[in-house]
C-alpha cells in the first residue's frame, strides 16, 4: 500500500470520489485546490509516482511540462489573474510530483512576494468553495482546457 497523499488523490479521482477533479490529461490529472484562497488555484498531479522531473523518461517529461503549460494557460484564460506563479514542490506524503499553479492578483497577499508568506492562512477553510462555487470553478477551467485541446487538434 502506497503512503503517498498524491497517489491517494489520484486513486480517489480514478474512483470518481474526488470532487476537485477537473480533467485527465496525458501526463496526469488536473484538480482544483481544496482551498481557493487564490481563486482558480489548480494542480496537475503527475500520473507516474516520481519525485523529480529527471526521473521521467524524456517523452513523459516533455508531456508533463507541456500539460502544465496548458493548464496554466487555461487558468489564465478562465480566471484572468495579473500573473501566474508555478511551483513543483514536495515534502512528507506529497513528494510525488505535482504542479501548483497560483493565479495572482495585485494585493492578494499582505506584502508582495510568494504565497507561502501566508503560512497557515494559505489553507484557511474559509476559502473552501461550496458545492455551487466549486461547480462553477471546475466548469470554467474545464471548458478552457477543452478549448485549448481542441485548438491543438487533441
Amino acid at each position: 500500500m502506497c503512503d503517498c497523499g498524491v497517489c491517494e488523490r489520484i486513486r480517489l479521482t480514478q474512483e470518481g470520489k474526488n470532487p476537485y477533479f477537473v480533467r485527465e490529461l496525458k501526463s496526469g490529472y488536473v484538480v482544483l485546490g481544496d482551498v481557493q484562497r487564490f481563486e482558480g488555484y489548480a494542480l496537475l498531479l503527475c500520473r507516474e509516482h516520481k519525485t523529480e522531473l529527471h526521473h521521467l523518461t524524456p517523452e513523459n517529461r516533455m508531456q508533463f511540462l507541456s500539460d502544465m503549460a496548458l493548464v496554466a494557460e487555461a487558468v489564465d484564460h478562465a480566471f484572468h489573474p495579473d500573473k501566474l506563479n508555478y511551483a513543483l514542490l514536495g515534502v512528507g506524503k506529497a513528494v510525488h510530483m505535482h504542479w501548483h499553479i497560483f493565479p495572482r492578483r495585485e494585493g492578494d497577499t499582505p506584502a508582495p512576494g510568494p504565497v507561502w508568506q501566508l503560512g497557515k492562512a494559505l489553507h484557511d477553510p474559509a476559502f473552501r468553495p461550496d458545492a455551487e462555487k466549486l461547480k462553477a470553478l471546475k466548469a470554467a477551467l474545464g471548458s478552457e482546457i477543452d478549448r485549448l485541446l481542441a485548438a491543438q487538434g487533441v
